[in-house]
């Protein structure tokens, strides 16, 4: 346990190491690089005062809303995309073709038919989970080995049973990836999305301290962040493991 938590350890405490190394010896001017005390004292007094916990919900509350809305989207439809040739021909070139398309690049038109309120951060933070999460949901299960299906057919199973008994559960770890990929990508967005006149949350944090050069402040905001998305991640991870221990036990 111990040299696993100092293998885990190790690469942060470079980072740390690297980055005071930086201020002190000045190799990077020390008016651009905040030192990791400076940033420190900084997250502890947002801290104290509530202003990062209130940043942090709100960024939170609305990345688990857009990825609530994007993948109960891209379930059903990465599962049809998969699951019928058909439609994957169809259907899939156009997917492709918005899930090149940036999020960020979206803003303007968002705010031209949805304002500035919230359903606009929700509305642009659900379309990059939605695009995260579909094609890794329906690549998955498009991979699935036909036997499964051609097995319960022979057992005298209906379209429904197949779909309920053996697609849906084969499909659940690539659901689940689509869920942390959907994730990722929408903390990605976050700051994207908190462009659209966000009054709290990190995003908006970050550009109201980079308005007045507040580089601490910045920090504080993307170490959040990152914290944050780490940890979600971390909780979703351990949430699959559990999901698919079953698959796991049938293949031993």
């Amino acid at each position: 346990a111990l040299a696993a938590a100092g293998l885990v350890a190790t690469p942060w405490v470079a980072v740390l190491a690297g980055w005071w190394a930086m201020n002190a010896l000045a190799i990077v001017d020390p008016a651009l690089l905040p030192s990791p005390l400076e940033v420190a004292g900084e997250g502890l007094a947002r801290a104290a005062d509530g202003r990062l916990l209130a940043d942090v919900a709100a960024s939170s509350a609305r990345v688990l809303t857009g990825v609530a809305i994007g993948t109960s989207l891209a379930v059903p439809i990465g599962i049809a995309l998969g699951r019928f040739e058909a439609m994957r021909l169809a259907v899939g070139p156009l997917v492709g073709f918005f899930r090149a398309l940036p999020p960020i690049a979206l803003i303007p038109l968002v705010i031209i038919y949805f304002g500035i309120g919230e359903a606009a951060k929700i509305i642009v933070l659900s379309f990059a989970a939605f695009f995260g999460a579909v094609i890794v949901i329906y690549e998955g299960v498009s991979q699935i080995a036909p036997i499964y299906t051609h097995v319960a057919r022979a057992l005298g199973a209906s379209e429904q049973e197949i779909f309920r008994r053996v697609t849906l559960p084969l499909a659940v770890p690539h659901i689940l990836t689509g869920l942390r990929v959907a994730l990722g990508v929408t903390w990605a967005t976050l700051v994207a999305a908190e462009l659209v006149a966000a009054q709290t949350g990190l995003g908006a944090s970050i550009q109201v301290a980079a308005s007045f050069f507040q580089l601490p402040v910045i920090y504080v905001g993307i170490i959040a962040i990152g914290v944050t998305a780490l940890a979600m991640d971390v909780v979703l991870k351990r949430l699959t493991a559990r999901a698919v221990a079953w698959q796991e036990r049938l293949e031993r």
